[in-house]
């Protein structure tokens, strides 16, 4: 069967980052700058994405602003009919970079934020960078365009969750979002030290739950739940290959960020095959699209519809199979390696990401 056309791109224009979060889940192995795609190749990629049925692009890295063509590539992609959204940190924009970036055809603006204690933010980032956001958020409220909030959760931020959303607000964020920590990349070998207590989580939602009452729905205010602790298998970015598709910094496209650590998954590339014929036909794709490859107790659950099977990156990283049930799901035979986690030790400090100093685009 044709699979219907993805509506969504995330485009890893670099690996490199001022930030070295250590929840981060870019892979370990970061792409070189030297290996990221030019210019004109990504304008191609994304005049293809319009071409497939794309509406929408999130501009995403590692650290966007570290490519100096990024303007350019913001006019390619509005070119090809692409809603684009920035996924930044903050750091290195200013006024004029901004101004050229929605002179280009930026539409919005998601901008990550840590803790709202400049100290404890920082801490977390690895590197100075709390007053950068604070003017970066004032800079995209000044230039009319809409600004959303992202804040990824674990232990180290989630007591502080109360203070976090009124800095959001306070900032004038559009939309707030609240994520818990996908442990894939930096943030899986981070897992002992990020992974949160079961009563801090329940704090945590019964403060959201508080600030929804208080705000009425402006600003939005999203709680993506961790799927570890909420006994519940999410579908992998709405489901394998079904309504969004990565490319990677060096044109490695995949159904989702963390799929390239699968094994003999062989993720093609927009440098070798259009985009349209790796969409429909690649066996990376094609390999957990539909029911057929699910086992049970996935092939027999109401739920299969809705969450797909759950996490790939997540079954293999907990039982070394992609094509086992996700652990995170109650009925999942492998679900006590989830139960033996959240009961587990943690560690107190954790791997900051490592940056990549070579230079680039």
């Amino acid at each position: 069967m044709t699979p219907e056309p993805p509506w969504a791109l995330l485009a890893e224009l670099t690996h490199a980052c001022p930030l070295r979060c250590g929840y981060c889940s870019n892979p370990v192995e970061l792409t070189r700058r030297s290996a990221e795609l030019t210019t004109e190749q990504w304008a191609g990629v994304f005049r293809q994405a319009g071409e497939l049925g794309v509406v929408q692009t999130h501009l995403s890295g590692g650290e966007p602003l570290l490519r100096r063509d990024l303007p350019d590539l913001v006019a390619a992609a509005d070119t090809a009919g692409l809603y684009t959204q920035l996924v930044t940190s903050g750091v290195g924009l200013g006024e004029r970079r901004l101004a050229r970036l929605a002179e280009a055809g930026l539409r919005s603006v998601q901008l990550s934020v840590q803790h709202a204690e400049a100290d404890t933010a920082e801490r977390i980032a690895g590197a100075r960078s709390f007053a950068a956001k604070e003017r970066a958020a004032r800079l995209i409220r000044a230039a009319g365009l809409p600004l959303g909030l992202n804040a990824v959760l674990h232990r180290g931020n989630l007591d502080g969750l109360d203070a976090l959303i009124r800095l959001a607000v306070d900032w004038g964020a559009d939309r707030i979002e609240l994520a818990h920590t996908q442990y894939h990349g930096w943030a899986l070998r981070n897992r002992a030290a990020l992974l949160p207590a079961p009563a801090q989580v329940e704090r945590a939602r019964t403060v959201v739950d508080r600030w929804r009452e208080r705000l009425g729905g402006t600003p939005e205010l999203v709680w993506v739940a961790s799927d570890l602790l909420d006994a519940t298998a999410k579908p992998c970015m709405g489901g394998w290959g079904r309504i969004s598709l990565t490319v990677a910094p060096d044109g490695t496209v995949l159904p989702c960020p963390a799929a390239a650590a699968l094994p003999g998954l062989d993720p093609p590339n927009v440098l070798r095959h259009r985009l349209d014929r790796i969409w429909r036909e690649s066996t990376a794709f094609n390999a957990f699209r539909g029911e057929a490859w699910m086992p049970e107790p996935c092939r027999g659950c109401a739920l299969r519809t809705t969450d797909h099977g759950g996490c790939r990156c997540q079954a293999y990283a907990l039982t070394g199979d992609p094509a086992r049930t996700d652990p995170a799901c109650r009925h999942a035979p492998d679900h006590h390696l989830v139960r033996d986690l959240v009961a587990g030790p943690r560690q107190l400090a954790y791997a900051y990401r490592e940056a990549q100093r070579e230079g680039g685009p």
